[in-house]
């Protein structure tokens, strides 16, 4: 049983999941935090499980998981009970060998009976750290020489095999830094609208320039480079300033005018009915103090 579960705050804004039922969101939050699930985004729920944890009737579980499975966001087995989610990997990368090692042993553990085992296992063999034929088997292993040192400093005791399987963490992909004719890709723009629906068309191409620029001049040659420059720019969007309606431009005021308000603000409307201008007799606005005003003993 797992402690927690990580969810990113782009599920909230996605359009697959604006799109879903309350109910359906309610079981995918439950799908990605459950303590039934696992690091490799495979596991066994029956429904007795849900209905348990949600309070939810037999009923109303089938109804929310097959809603789930139309949006594409998971799969499960009737026959063996097993959920997948399947764009876990993408949200829930590995980050060490003995989490590729788990995820493997995870992934090895599926029930070949299990409808969606074959198409599992050929999607998620990089981060699995397998090559997955189509015939279903495992054949020779992935060798990622950086990765499989470190487990075998870490303890000589565990095994690299599961049931006659070899097993190597996931290989590690080399980076490249980004063109400096670079585009922004149409697809890409698209999935911003879908994604970040508080930007403007405008607002992702200046986005896309601050991408550019960002990345171009970066003085560290090793964080420049990136093994998926896509999924760089998912993340740039994800975490990019909300949107806004940019503000009226401020008038600037001249001197006359800054004069004609000091006037009136002293002598009130200076202009007429007919907008001309009137006399005014200053001696209404004389210095001199009012010497009714003044105790005859001052």
């Amino acid at each position: 049983m797992r402690d927690y579960g990580k969810v990113h705050t782009s599920f909230w804004t996605s359009q697959t999941t604006r799109t879903m039922s309350e109910d359906a969101r309610s079981l995918a939050m439950y799908l990605l935090t459950c303590p039934h699930g696992t690091i490799s985004g495979a596991f066994r729920l029956p429904d007795g499980y849900v209905c348990d944890d949600l309070q939810w009737t037999s009923e109303r579980v089938i109804l929310t998981l097959n809603e789930l499975l139309s949006k594409g966001f998971a799969n499960r087995c009737e026959t063996t009970k097993w959920v997948w989610i399947i764009k876990h990997f993408e949200w829930n990368k590995p980050e060490n060998p003995n989490q590729f090692k788990s995820a493997s042993k995870i992934a090895l553990s599926i029930p070949d009976e299990c409808s969606w085992k074959q198409e599992y296992m050929r999607i998620n063999a990089y981060f699995l750290g397998l090559d997955y034929t189509k015939s279903g088997t495992v054949s020779e292993p992935l060798n990622n020489p950086s990765l499989t040192s470190n487990s075998n400093s870490n303890s000589n005791s565990n095994s690299n095999s599961i049931d006659g399987a070899e097993i190597n963490s996931a290989p590690k992909q080399k980076g490249k830094s980004l063109d400096p004719n670079w585009l922004l890709p149409k697809a890409w723009g698209e999935w911003a609208l879908s994604e970040r629906p508080d930007l403007t068309a405008d607002l992702i191409r200046k986005e896309a320039e601050k991408f550019k620029d960002h990345w171009i001049a970066n003085s560290n040659q090793a964080k420049s480079k990136k093994a998926d420059w896509e999924a760089t720019w998912r993340n740039w969007i994800r975490n990019a300033s909300k949107g806004a309606l940019p503000s009226a431009p401020q008038k600037s005021q001249s001197i006359h005018d800054k004069r004609s308000a000091t006037a009136k603000a002293m002598f009130g409307d200076i202009t007429n009915a007919d907008n001309q201008p009137r006399i005014i007799d200053v001696s209404d606005y004389s210095t001199e103090p009012d010497r009714s005003l003044i105790s005859a003993n001052g």
